[in-house]
């Protein structure tokens, strides 16, 4: 009789303590969703010293050479107007005191007014903003579009002469630089075959119809969509496929030896065996039961990708003359513009600081073990 009841408690109270972990008033409940929500709270308070930090060490790297008018303007004027230049900005001034100016115009939303151009940063940051997002946007829908399936070609046809290609052409797609894709891709598709635009955003008539438009978007796609003009839609996606692709193989190639990688280890899974021993067919297996899993590091690498396109988007933007905050980047650059410069740094830093905790959300929504 001992024995027997004290085996039995267990099994007795077992159910009962599941039933309690399962509702959600219970005490469990309230620990998973406080875990849940510490964790997004640490992670939305780690983008402000992330982007204090990255604005500190651009302001301090940028001035560390001199100040921005004579980097931009010297040798343009004589040096009573530069030095009256200077001592109207400000530069003459204690670093540490055009520091604390800066950072309290940045956090009223003035970035300051560009040297070489003399237009307002935010104006900048507006115009051209859109057209990188617009770019980035272009080159994850190729990356997932080259990465996800051909990762699954590639996990089926495991050590096999389809999954050493497709590893070849991952490694091909970011190892090689991206300008060089770029160029080969005008080459062939652009002065060879004639098939797409060289470069720009859009073509010349297309800027005049865009021009006719009330309240404009920064993105051209979208008012296009606004048109419902066919052939304005067919121009705008025309000058976006090079650019698009050349900045997408960049990601598409980790987006495939990703899902190679997960969905190999998935397919092992003694789930999975006991699937495919009751006669389910491989395909099925891949699609509805290992592929979900196999996403989860795709998404987690995502807010990495999307630096690394940023970072891309530079080159990419240059070869192409997509007038972006990478090819304004390096125009402002080539002038030695800092205040450009840096205003265009620091809206790269909060898109990536940004897109991190929103991937971060999406991680700890769909995997929980990533908040413990």
């Amino acid at each position: 009789m001992t024995n027997t009841d004290t085996g039995a408690g267990p099994d007795l109270a077992a159910p009962e303590a599941s039933q309690d972990a399962a509702m959600p008033g219970t005490a469990a409940a309230r620990v998973r969703g406080g875990n849940l929500g510490r964790y997004l709270a640490t992670r939305f308070l780690l983008i402000f010293p992330t982007i204090f930090i990255l604005v500190t060490v651009v302001f301090f790297l940028m001035r560390s050479t001199g100040d921005p008018i004579t980097a931009a303007l010297g040798g343009r004027l004589t040096p009573d107007q530069l030095a009256q230049r200077v001592h109207e900005a400000g530069y003459d001034r204690p670093l540490l005191v055009q520091y604390g100016e800066y950072l309290a115009g940045m956090l009223r939303g003035d970035f300051g007014t560009t040297f070489s151009d003399n237009q307002p940063v935010t104006q900048i940051l507006t115009r051209y903003g859109s057209a990188t997002a617009e770019l980035v946007l272009y080159s994850l829908i190729v990356a997932l579009a080259i990465g996800v399936p051909l990762g699954m070609v590639a996990a089926r046809r495991r050590d096999r002469a389809p999954d050493a290609a497709l590893r070849v052409f991952a490694i091909l797609g970011y190892a090689t630089p991206v300008f060089f894709i770029g160029l080969m891709l005008k080459l062939i598709f652009s002065v060879n075959l004639g098939w797409l635009p060289v470069s720009g955003r859009i073509s010349t008539s297309g800027e005049i119809t865009m021009g006719t438009i009330t309240n404009p978007s920064p993105f051209y796609l979208l008012d296009a969509l606004r048109l419902g003009s066919l052939p304005l839609i067919a121009d705008v996606l025309s000058h976006a496929i090079l650019p698009g692709v050349a900045l997408g193989l960049l990601t598409g190639g980790v987006f495939l030896r990703l899902v190679r990688t997960n969905l190999i280890g998935t397919l092992e899974r003694p789930y999975i065996e006991s699937a495919r021993s009751r006669g389910v067919g491989e395909g099925r297996l891949v699609r509805r039961h290992a592929l979900r899993p196999a996403l989860i590091p795709i998404i987690t690498v995502m807010g990495m990708q999307i630096a690394m396109s940023l970072g891309g988007a530079v080159l990419t933007e240059t070869t192409f003359e997509w007038k972006g905050l990478g090819f304004m980047l390096a125009q402002y650059m080539g002038a030695r513009d800092y205040v450009a410069v840096q205003g265009i740094v620091m809206l790269m830093a909060v898109i990536v600081a940004v897109t991190n905790f929103v991937v971060d959300v999406v991680a700890a929504l769909i995997d929980p073990r990533v908040r413990y």
